[in-house]
This record gives C-alpha cells, structure tokens and sequence, in this order.
C-alpha cells in the first residue's frame, strides 16, 4: 500500500456510481487520508472557492490532486478549468488536475494539453495502477 502522499484529492463527476467507485480506488491506494466528491462542476469550483478563503485563516485544505471528467451536464470538464483559470494563482498552482474520463476522442486529448494546470489524462475506470503513476507534484 502507498504511503499517504497528498492532504485531499477531489473528484468530479456527475456519475455517482463512478465516483464511488473511484472513492474507493482512491481508499484503497492509500494515497490520501480526505477526499471531497463533487456531482457538478459548478460546486466544485464554489467549494474551491471557499476554501481559498479558509487559507486565509491559515488553515489550506485544498485538494492537491483533482479527477476531474468532461462530460457532465450543466458545466462540463473544460468549462470547470476555464473557471479554475480564475482561481487565485496559489490556488492553481496547489491543485493538480488529472482528466478520469470515457472519452478517447483525441480532440479532448488534445484540448485537455491546452491547460497548464491538466497533468494527466486518464481513462475510466481509475485503476490502483493509474494511481501508482501519479506523483505529488
């Protein structure tokens, strides 16, 4: 088992079977002691928002990793690192997002390379493997 490498990993998804799935991928590696799951793309970029003013305070509970998908209703993936874009620059530099998705189509592959903040592209499911690659950036 995987030392604990990082304070809280987030995930997106609007998939609920998918993202206790990966919860529990997530359990079982190790790799993380808090994870906070989000259903829209919408809360999670409130819930960032939040706790940047929490780290005011001195406290930063930020989630250094974030699994985020693509296809979501209302907000999808892309519009969720359009809107992290305007996060606070300590914010984007503390989280590091990692595309968990069924798309293999090679333009989201592609558009996914655009942003400076996506350091893996991973396709469902979530695998202890997949995990196992990810370093703490």
């Amino acid at each position: 088992m995987a030392k604990v490498k990082y304070y809280a990993v987030m995930l997106i998804d609007d998939n609920e079977i998918d993202n206790l799935i990966n919860q529990k991928m997530i359990e079982a590696s190790g790799i993380t002691e808090h994870i906070y799951t989000h259903t829209g793309a919408r809360s999670a970029i409130e819930f960032l928002k939040n706790m940047e003013k929490l780290r005011d305070t001195g406290k930063n509970v930020l989630p250094e990793m974030i699994f985020l998908d693509i296809d979501m209703p209302l907000m999808d993936g892309f519009q969720f690192l359009d809107e992290f874009e305007k996060l606070e620059e300590e914010t984007k530099k503390h989280c590091s997002v990692v595309m968990l998705t069924s798309s293999i189509s090679p333009a989201d592959v592609n558009k996914s390379k655009k942003y400076e903040y996506v350091k893996k592209y991973i396709n469902k499911p979530l695998t202890q493997e997949n995990l196992e690659r990810l370093k703490p950036s």
